[in-house]
């Protein structure tokens, strides 16, 4: 279309340059043959004339420059263009101006759309509150600093497929309402180990689920009755100090763990919770901190005695609560440990003859970068 129409422009200025060489008779002599073949031309055809959109551009811009040059009436035009009927002709012309001052809007229209950021943020504060409507939502929004209208809460919940609060919410599911009192909850469970010599040790620890630290209650080769509730009371007595309240013990059915051991944890108010039969995922926190303690422990050390395995269990506990960072606390350990400094010297402390390596930094260095030592 567009080379046509140029092809169009270029014969059309050639024709002006041929017709400027002529004289007044002879253009008024081919004017008027070429009426007359117009006209025989008119009454051969039997159905109107349609141009395209080259030719009327064409013919538009010569009878809109020859109207304003000759000022000419209309019935004049009317016998000059044959074609076409000369209001049709002004109406391409009226066209061809107002497509000249018609500028598309490119301007985008309404609100601006909020950065990503914005929009994760809206839609964890959603799915990590059930409860919160979109007039929540907002005010918090409101609180942290952000500008934030109602209607955007809206378009983006909506957008994401989240639907309303009182929908949304329905039940707050197990997993929600056991978070809610796991920080009321101990477990303890009994493990072996074999000594160098063959000799077997019982381990009996206690597990806070809530902030997954481990006390180690004992370890003895003859696990009676008698030792396992003094070891009972004197955990019992720890808590205590700690002004700490639990409501309820889960352990298994081992028969170490007597009447006289859960008789202990009744008397302070606390619920004994039995385990079902061969059901070792009840007692799901215990049975993985054993788990963590033969893999990063007990399987690379030789055991030659009660004491040895009394010292390197609770090496590996206090390393366990106080340093080790856990992925259900944020990487984080049981035992919170300050945050630590963004610049020193990166330092390592050999625990268990190398076995654990636990890294921590100096301040005070002038180092810019890490250094290991």
């Amino acid at each position: 279309m567009v080379w046509f129409l140029v092809s169009q422009i270029f014969s059309t200025l050639i024709a002006l340059i041929q017709i400027g060489r002529m004289s007044e008779s002879d253009k008024d002599l081919e004017i008027m043959v070429l009426r007359y073949q117009l006209g025989i031309a008119e009454r051969k055809l039997k159905k109107p004339v349609r141009a395209n959109r080259a030719e009327r551009l064409t013919l538009a811009v010569l009878a809109g420059r020859l109207k304003q040059q000759t000022g000419r009436p209309a019935n004049q035009f009317r016998q000059l263009i044959r074609l076409v009927q000369p209001e049709t002709v002004f109406r391409w012309h009226r066209d061809l101006v107002r497509r000249k001052w018609t500028q598309e809007n490119t301007r985008k229209r309404g609100r601006p759309r909020i950065d990503d950021g914005m929009e994760h943020l809206i839609i964890r504060l959603a799915k990590e509150n059930l409860r919160w409507g979109y007039y929540r939502i907002e005010g918090e929004l409101t609180k942290l600093g952000f500008d934030v209208s109602l209607t955007t809460v809206r378009n983006v919940l909506g957008r994401n497929g989240i639907v309303p609060a009182p929908v949304r919410f329905g039940s707050i599911g197990w997993k929600t309402m056991f978070t809610h009192y796991k920080q009321q909850l101990l477990a303890c469970d009994f493990f072996v180990v074999e000594s160098l010599f063959l000799r077997t040790y019982y381990c009996l620890f206690f597990i806070e689920i809530g902030t997954r630290r481990v006390h180690l209650a004992g370890v003895t080769a003859n696990p009676n009755g008698q030792w396992v509730a003094q070891q009972a009371r004197q955990y019992i007595w720890a808590i205590e100090e700690r002004e700490e309240i639990f409501r309820c013990l889960i352990h298994d059915n081992d028969k170490k763990l007597t009447d006289a051991f859960d008789g202990v944890f009744q008397s302070k108010q606390i619920q004994v919770i039995h385990t079902p039969i061969e059901a070792p995922n009840a007692n799901s926190f215990a049975e993985r901190w054993v788990r963590s303690v033969r893999q990063e422990c007990l399987d690379h050390v030789l055991i030659l005695s009660e004491t040895h395995l009394r010292r390197v269990l609770q090496t590996y506990i206090d390393y366990y609560n106080t340093r080790r960072p856990h992925q259900s606390l944020e990487q984080q350990a049981p035992i919170p440990y300050p945050d630590p400094t963004k610049s020193g010297t990166v330092k390592c402390r050999q625990l268990l003859g190398g076995i654990i390596n636990d890294y921590y930094r100096v301040s005070g260095s002038t180092s810019l970068s890490p250094q290991l030592s």
